[in-house]
């Protein structure tokens, strides 16, 4: 009796071992995908953090923000480990106020400063990486003088947005942080048959006014 068991038990352990074979890929996948994710979540948490704490410094700073965004970029910057801030993001600055002419109150943007430190030989000038920004895009950015800076115009002139919190009183002063990072994930989205992976996004944003 015993004997007529042994070959049933090496079948099933057998079988076993061909099932394990199959879910084997199956499993790493989900595996590498839950890292991604987790990844993904670590990331977004510190560029929150981020642009929270860039927004407080710049709106409290007591110096002109000409003369301190990039030491406010900086400095946020460097508390960003484990991410690679100096080659895979970017942070920009902009100061919005309100403005009545007439009976039309507009929001116009006073000032907008990105990420290139021209002492330290950071950001912009080490990654080349500078998505458009999600306030107002600036495209006239400053050559000489403080590396960084918007030429915005003004008067007249002056550039017009629309914020979602609402209009801005007249004279009322906000100040908008953006970060954007270039996150690179180790599971690419896949396809099989009707089935298909979703994807994450690889410019990860987080904005806040203040």
């Amino acid at each position: 009796m015993r004997a007529r068991l042994r070959p049933l038990r090496a079948r099933h352990a057998g079988l076993a071992a061909v099932e394990f074979a199959l879910l084997l890929p199956v499993l790493l996948v989900l595996l590498i995908a839950l890292v991604d994710v987790a990844r993904a979540l670590q990331a977004n948490m510190i560029l929150v953090n981020l642009s929270r704490e860039a927004a407080n410094l710049a709106s409290r700073g007591k110096l002109q923000l000409s003369e301190n965004a990039q030491t406010i970029i900086g400095q946020v910057a460097a508390s960003a480990p484990p991410l690679d801030m100096n080659n895979k993001g970017m942070i920009y600055i902009t100061r919005i106020m309100g403005s009545t002419s007439g009976s039309v109150t507009k929001s116009i943007v006073l000032e907008q400063y990105r990420w290139d430190d021209s002492v330290n030989n950071r950001g912009f000038r080490v990654s080349g990486y500078a998505p458009t920004s999600k306030i107002w895009s600036c495209s006239n950015w400053t050559s000489s003088g403080v590396a960084g800076t918007c030429t915005v115009p003004s008067g007249t002139n002056a550039p017009a947005v629309s914020m979602m919190s609402g209009q801005l009183l007249d004279g009322e002063v906000i100040y908008v942080v953006e970060v954007f990072y270039k996150f690179n994930m180790l599971f690419q989205t896949f396809s099989f048959g009707a089935f298909a992976t979703p994807s994450l996004a690889t410019d990860f944003y987080s904005m806040t006014v203040f």
